[in-house]
């Protein structure tokens, strides 16, 4: 199916049993791979109807949806680019219209960047503010159309918001920075509609875009105060957790699963 955001493909089976999550829609941009993967995977564990956005990688959106929906979940991937509001808008409301409803938003995708100060162009700049802090705020304004009183909104910052701990980060730092505003602003402003809105930094975390035996691993594994990388689903259960019941009196809080980075 195509819809204004892209390509989307949905396949779906009956929920079973009682689970945390049982009837709740949630949508996670940069859902494919990753610490976005393990969110949806583990949203839907906990019976959620999970919608994930991918840019590239048709295929690892569609493993993600294999594995959900093999397990007797319901899952729908759809090509959305953060860099286009209008992408961003069309992934929200098409969650709404697929699923019913919406009640968890994850705000996940996001681009790195690392290197010298002087050499971060201007092109740099809007595709990493676009990118981490446009599409946040775009996606919060859209969903927040769409959550039922008592809905989430969970943000992925980053432990380089916290602490920066070596050079080079500077515009990456100053993106997921911004999330720290955000999250308290709007949890502010939604918290009389019981929609809680949260924040999680993740530290050196092995995936793909930054593995546990990659170039700049033991430096980083080295800043933390376990030693180690941490997995994807340590941040999924962060998350899951908050989207839950034990997160419902919890809002406007930043919450580190970095292994000690930012300490």
């Amino acid at each position: 199916m195509t819809t204004p955001a892209g390509t989307a493909t949905e396949t779906a089976a009956a929920d079973t049993g009682t689970r945390p999550l049982d009837g709740r829609v949630a949508l996670v941009t940069g859902g494919s791979r990753g610490i976005g993967a393990a969110i949806a995977l583990r949203l839907a564990a906990d019976g959620a109807a999970v919608a994930l956005t991918y840019q590239h990688g048709e295929d690892r959106a569609a493993q993600v949806v294999e594995r959900i929906t093999r397990d007797g979940g319901r899952a729908w991937a759809v090509r959305a680019d953060s860099r286009d509001p209008e992408a961003v808008w069309a992934s929200v409301a098409g969650t709404a219209d697929r699923f019913g409803r919406l009640d968890i938003l994850v705000n996940n995708a996001g681009v790195g960047l690392i290197g010298p100060f002087e050499g971060v162009s201007l092109a740099d700049v809007d595709r990493v503010l676009q990118t981490n802090v446009r599409a946040p705020f775009l996606a919060a304004q859209a969903a927040a159309a769409h959550l039922a009183d008592g809905g989430r909104i969970i943000s992925i910052g980053s432990c380089m918001a916290e602490r920066s701990a070596f050079p080079g980060g500077a515009l990456y730092t100053t993106s997921k920075a911004a999330l720290t505003g955000l999250t308290k602003a709007l949890a502010r402003e939604l918290g009389p509609r019981g929609i809680t809105v949260n924040l999680v930094h993740p530290g050196p975390i092995d995936t793909d875009m930054n593995p546990a035996d990659g170039e700049s691993a033991a430096l980083q594994a080295g800043l933390t105060a376990l030693g180690s990388y941490g997995r994807p689903s340590d941040v999924a259960a962060t998350v899951a957790h908050l989207a839950g019941e034990g997160g419902r009196y919890v809002t406007g809080a930043a919450i580190s699963v970095d292994g000690g980075f930012a300490v």
